[in-house]
């Protein structure tokens, strides 16, 4: 069965979305079969892989509202083991639709348990933020990455998050666990970096990965190619970063 892993951080800007799309690459490239969900109405991992969203017919929101089941909804991408459930701008108005709805945290899990046995691993980019979206997410996962940018104000959200945590893993899914903290935009040149480095790994220990995500113009440049930075610039700073990352979240799972 495969593990889900909600990719997710109510702080925006924190390469999030580049973490779904770049990892999800990796492991796909490392032999792994991957769905990767697109739960952000902004729908910046769906054109991370090419897809059109202005094409797309049915989306994520088809599979939370219950409309469409998941095999319909799956594009196949043309990047090695990879495929996707594309996001739309419908998925916006999904949080006030699902206020009416009976049992409305459980609908992506639910949605989601028809497909779990095709891949290894089920990834949900989350929107940025605590919504009734990332609570579907965070009901339905095994597991959740937080990717958090090397500065001050990254620790004072990654608290507020952590507690939030605590009460879905309380009220909704009691076997949620933490997969890894990721530190994005990384510079060790800077004094501060170091110092969010301590304060992380003093409070996570060995749920930090030892991979970082530098600081990298490649990484930018990808997403309007519609290409993962490995197929974009594969001898890339940033390529390398998610490789390395793919590699250790495999070994992390064996």
């Amino acid at each position: 069965m495969g593990k889900i892993v909600a990719i997710v951080n109510q702080k925006g800007g924190v390469g999030k979305t580049t973490t779904a799309v770049n990892l999800t690459a990796g492991l796909g490239i490392n032999g792994k079969k991957v769905l990767l969900v697109d739960i952000d109405p902004q729908g910046n991992t769906t054109s991370g892989f090419g897809i059109d969203k202005r094409q797309v017919l049915v989306s994520s929101y088809d599979l939370i509202m219950g409309n469409r089941p998941a095999n319909e909804i799956i594009v196949k991408t043309k990047f090695k083991g990879v495929d996707v459930i594309p996001s739309s701008m419908n998925l916006a108005g999904a949080e006030i639709e699902l206020t009416a709805i009976e049992n409305r945290e459980t609908r992506l899990k639910n949605a989601l348990a028809a497909v779990r046995e095709q891949y290894d691993y089920i990834l949900l980019d989350c929107p940025p933020s605590l919504g009734l979206i990332t609570l579907n997410a965070l009901t339905a996962t095994d597991t959740f990455l937080v990717p958090i940018q090397c500065e001050y104000f990254a620790l004072e959200g990654l608290s507020q998050l952590m507690s939030t945590m605590r009460q879905v893993k309380r009220l909704y899914n009691p076997t949620l666990e933490l997969e890894g903290v990721l530190l994005t935009m990384y510079d060790g040149r800077l004094n501060l970096t170091q110092q969010v480095v301590s304060e992380i790994k003093k409070f996570f220990g060995k749920k930090l990965y030892n991979s970082v995500i530098t600081r990298s113009v490649r990484l930018s440049e990808a997403p309007s190619f519609g290409l993962p930075i490995q197929y974009y610039d594969h001898r890339s700073k940033g390529a390398l970063c998610y490789n390395t990352l793919a590699e250790e979240f495999i070994k992390r799972n064996r």
